[in-house]
């Protein structure tokens, strides 16, 4: 059996609990700045603020500008940029890691049994929850905005979630990557509240054959 949907953002929020990394960042990706700290996602884990001059599983602010950063991991320093797909160095082996081969896409669940990955949506980075319960990929309206959706011309939507009636838009995405697979023109719906994740909803998964074998997902691309 997949997971069950998760309901509502405080169970979302549970999610980051699951989740540990690599003495060494497999990958690691710049989701936003708060003033001069920069805000993390290392080896696809939650979202973590650092300071420059801070490391964080083996990744160390060197300096912060603007919407970059510069960073420093296995030895060597990368400048990252907000939105930017995540850049891999050294060593892996995190929870939550994904690999692609082509046309198939394994994912390795983390110790609750939920399936999440890095990738990019219109090119940008994006953090997803794998949600065999969702209709489509779903995200927030910060989301959208910075991966360049044009949602506002989408079908308007009234959403019913755990904390209420919020209003969203049905669009569609240009593109939707994970490892080497990309799928265009993909479904999803933008609402009008905060989620730590972008579900990975069956607008994207339908595309695939799926398989599940102890602790692995697999996905293979339909043609």
């Amino acid at each position: 059996m997949f997971p069950k949907r998760a309901s509502g953002v405080a169970l979302l929020l549970a999610a980051f609990a699951l989740l540990h990394g690599a003495a060494y960042a497999q990958s690691v990706a710049l989701a936003g700045m708060l003033g001069s700290k920069a805000l993390l996602v290392v080896n696809g884990g939650a979202p973590k603020t650092v300071a420059p001059g801070e490391t964080h599983q083996g990744v160390k602010v060197v300096s912060t500008a603007g919407d970059q950063a510069v960073v420093e991991l296995a030895g060597k320093r990368q400048t990252l940029r907000v939105g930017d797909a995540p850049v891999s160095v050294g060593a892996g082996g995190g929870t939550g890691t994904q690999t692609g081969q082509g046309n198939k896409i394994v994912l390795t669940a983390g110790s609750g049994g939920h399936f999440m990955t890095q990738g990019q949506i219109n090119g940008r980075a994006a953090q997803f929850l794998v949600d065999t319960g969702a209709t489509s990929v779903s995200m927030t309206v910060a989301d959208a905005e910075r991966m360049g959706v044009d949602y506002k011309s989408g079908h308007r939507v009234q959403l019913s979630t755990a904390n209420g009636v919020v209003l969203g838009w049905q669009t569609m995405l240009g593109s939707v990557r994970v490892g080497d697979v990309e799928v265009f023109n993909v479904a999803a719906v933008v609402a009008a509240r905060d989620m730590p994740f972008i579900l990975l909803g069956n607008s994207f998964l339908t595309r695939f054959q799926m398989s599940r074998t102890n602790d692995e997902l697999i996905l293979v691309k339909r043609f």
